[in-house]
């Protein structure tokens, strides 16, 4: 039957084979389905204004974790932000930039700021790096995590940056971001 949800055992099927079928030990779409509800609570706590953004970062011991590809975070990232790109996410890999498990982690992503389309360009709103960068650190036991809130047009931004368009002088923002300082 094609389509058959058996309620009991939450088999999904297509044709003739269910998910059952495929056996994958390294694959938990059900654990993940209900971590994204956990979370999801915690995460509504943990989300910051740029001002407690900037107040947190302050804190030696606060780690500032940028998820995103090398390529756009050598480009454009926050200051001091240490850079791990989230496929490359490992309890080894973390545990490499991240001192322990209860540092204080901030995080953010491209659709956190506008007009910077190079560095920060902006992806569906499900498919923010934000939202899966906070549920794999706590997949990998990370719980002192905090998220910049806001959509910051970057030209306005607080927020310090460093990267190769700040150097090279080629970012069109780069004039109205130095003059702010």
């Amino acid at each position: 039957m094609k389509g058959v949800v058996a309620l009991a055992g939450l088999i999904l099927c297509s044709g003739s084979i269910c998910a059952e079928d495929i056996p994958n030990r390294l694959i938990d779409y059900q654990a993940f389905e209900g971590q994204v509800t956990e979370v999801g609570k915690i995460r509504q706590e943990r989300r910051v204004t740029e001002k407690e953004f900037i107040r947190m970062a302050a804190r030696r011991s606060t780690v500032i974790l940028d998820a995103r590809s090398t390529e756009r975070f050598n480009l454009l990232h926050v200051k001091g932000a240490t850079h791990l790109s989230f496929p490359d996410f490992t309890a080894e890999e973390l545990a490499r930039i991240i001192p322990s498990m209860d540092t204080r982690i901030l995080i953010y992503c491209n659709n956190n700021f506008l007009n910077e389309p190079k560095a920060f360009f902006t992806k569906a709103p499900p498919a923010s790096l934000n939202l899966h960068t906070f549920n794999a650190l706590y997949s990998y036991g990370y719980r002192n995590v905090y998220e910049l809130g806001p959509l910051i047009d970057i030209s306005k931004a607080k927020i310090e940056f460093e990267g190769s368009l700040l150097a090279q002088g080629s970012w069109p923002a780069a004039s109205a971001v130095v003059a702010q300082r």
